[in-house]
């Protein structure tokens, strides 16, 4: 069956492609800039394609050796087979617990016990509905999220949103960075200041975006997401009470006061957050360019086979996302709280709490796993911030680039991390941070997700892959708990003081 003109099989790489009568040539309004720094930085252009990409280390594509549409190869492997199907979904699900995620479960947990579990079956369904329509949008059209909004919708809006987005990611960018500070101070038992982990690990962030392949950064990906094992692993070293966790989990908690009311919209800022939907929609592109599908029209189109592909990769990737903070609550709950200690602020005291009640392999996994998905988290955050801006400003630029022929999509990505950083060294409260961050989130979310809801339904733009009912009631579901969360932060945070 042929989806828009072009069908393409993928699999290890290589791409067969047959083609009816290929769709009209792009408007060329609508075709990327040259950078503007190029000019500056080289006077010319590159002579071609594989001059700009980077060269890869292991395959033809730079992506694992199984496409994620080729289930018959991923079968044939069995279980390495299928991990290596998970991609996107995966990153994305696993960057969403990043070390501002874990101090809001923490503080969650410890303030209010197992009161909160529930929230983590509850946005379950509601993460990975927004999640896949950004994916399926990608897919269908074949170019991110940014260039798709900004072709349907006024620029001037798609803009304020874009531009609030990249704020809110630098300043989470700096939240992280210190938060990885904090894990390595911790394990050196004070013997290294956080400060001084922080710009190393910048480096280290920048030096893997701007060095490495596009294919061995997400392996690199792949792998930090283990790290959040060390959350399951800590739950099971603590013991809790099986028959507590089941009421808590299926059956909702709430308290009519302001700072339950404050945690809630913190988990729900902290689990839908307006990154995630670029980041997403930016990798599906780069999955299919890694697959050999260059140009916008080769990418449009999507075959069912891809997209169910597709949905079982974002189906893991938010259920491992939701499951790693399930079990960041479970540990603060039954360590923390039920000794009494419910004023941590953040992970990296939640860490030091665990070592003395806990023990000290608790504590150690708790505080590696801080730095892994901090690792993790501030590539994505810079990424999708200048996928995000570039496409707005339809320039050129991916991370299977080189640095030196799209600068500034880079540049976006190390000022995003530059500016982060230098919030850890000017004395700015990192609690305070993250509470401006959620609130820019807050905001920024509702009016991104009408947007996305709409673009989903519009049948011009998606053909035959439009939202279904259940899509479209789960993604309205979210956008109307959005809104509802940034009018109760607000209120709980600037009225009811």
């Amino acid at each position: 069956m042929f989806y828009g003109n072009v069908y393409a099989t993928r699999c290890g790489g290589h791409v067969l492609k047959t083609r009816e009568s290929g769709p009209p040539a792009p408007d060329p309004r609508r075709r990327p800039r040259r950078d503007p720094l190029l000019k500056v930085l080289h006077g010319k252009q590159p002579a071609s394609r594989e001059e700009v990409a980077k060269p890869e280390a292991e395959t033809s594509s730079g992506s694992s050796s199984v496409h994620r549409s080729s289930f018959d190869g991923a079968r044939r492997k069995g279980l390495l087979g299928y991990l290596q199907l998970l991609g996107p979904g995966l990153i994305t699900g696993a960057s969403d617990d990043d070390p501002s995620g874990i101090g809001t479960y923490s503080q969650v947990g410890s303030q209010f016990g197992y009161g909160l579990l529930w929230t983590a079956l509850f946005t379950f369904p509601l993460m990975a509905a927004v999640q896949e329509l950004c994916a399926r949008i990608a897919l269908q059209t074949g170019v991110g999220l940014g260039v798709s909004l900004r072709r349907k919708f006024p620029t001037a809006l798609v803009g304020v949103c874009i531009f609030a987005l990249m704020a809110a990611n630098t300043i989470n960018v700096g939240a992280d960075l210190g938060a990885i500070g904090a894990g390595g101070e911790l394990l050196s038992r004070g013997l290294l200041k956080h400060q001084w982990l922080v710009l190393p690990a910048a480096l280290l962030v920048v030096g893997l975006q701007f060095r490495l392949p596009y294919g061995t950064i997400f392996r690199i990906f792949k792998w930090l997401t283990l790290a959040l094992f060390a959350y399951v692993v800590t739950a099971l070293l603590v013991h809790p009470d099986l028959r507590v966790l089941v009421t808590a989990t299926f059956v909702p908690h709430f308290q009519l006061s302001k700072d339950f009311i404050t945690a809630l919209v913190a988990v729900l800022g902290t689990t839908i957050s307006p990154y995630l939907f670029f980041w997403q929609a930016s990798s599906e592109v780069d999955e299919m360019r890694a697959a050999g599908l260059l140009r916008e029209q080769e990418r449009r189109g999507v075959s069912l086979q891809e997209l169910h592909a597709a949905r079982a990769d974002i189906l893991v990737g938010m259920f491992f996302s939701n499951l790693v903070m399930y079990f960041i609550i479970l540990v603060s709950a039954a360590v923390l709280h039920a000794h009494g200690k419910t004023d941590i602020q953040s992970a990296d005291q939640a860490a030091a709490a665990l070592a003395p009640i806990a023990g000290p392999f608790a504590f150690i996994l708790f505080a590696v796993g801080l730095i892994g998905t901090g690792l993790l988290a501030i590539p994505i955050l810079s990424g999708s911030a200048a996928y995000a801006l570039k496409e707005f400003f339809r320039l050129p630029g991916n991370l299977a680039a080189k640095p030196q022929y799209r600068p500034t999509f880079y540049a976006i990505m190390a000022l995003a991390v530059v500016v982060g950083g230098a919030l850890n060294f000017v004395g700015i409260d990192p609690i305070r941070a993250l509470f401006i961050t959620a609130v820019i989130n807050g905001v920024v979310a509702p009016p991104l997700l009408v947007l996305i809801v709409l673009l989903g339904a519009d049948r011009k733009v998606m053909k035959d892959k439009v939202s279904g009912p259940v899509s479209k009631v789960l993604a309205w579901a979210a956008t109307a708990l959005m809104t509802l969360a940034a009018i109760a932060l607000l209120l709980t945070n600037f009225v009811m003081r």
